[in-house]
């Protein structure tokens, strides 16, 4: 997926923006983070990828 590393860049620059602005305690940004490595582990990261790559696939055309 070409789209990986940004992805995750981005999400990361979101989860620190939330933590600037104060809209989320360094608590619920610490279990956003540890709920996302620990789903990566699951059998539901094959699934969470699927989707990921789809709805960027149908961005991607739908911005053609």
């Amino acid at each position: 997926m070409v789209l990986t590393i940004p992805l995750v860049l981005l999400l990361a620059a979101v989860l620190a923006l939330l933590l600037r602005f104060r809209a989320l305690g360094a608590g619920a940004a610490v279990a956003a983070v540890l709920f996302g490595f620990y789903l990566a582990g699951t059998g539901a990261a094959d699934t969470v990828n699927q989707l990921v790559t789809a709805v960027t696939g149908a961005l991607a055309s739908a911005s053609r």
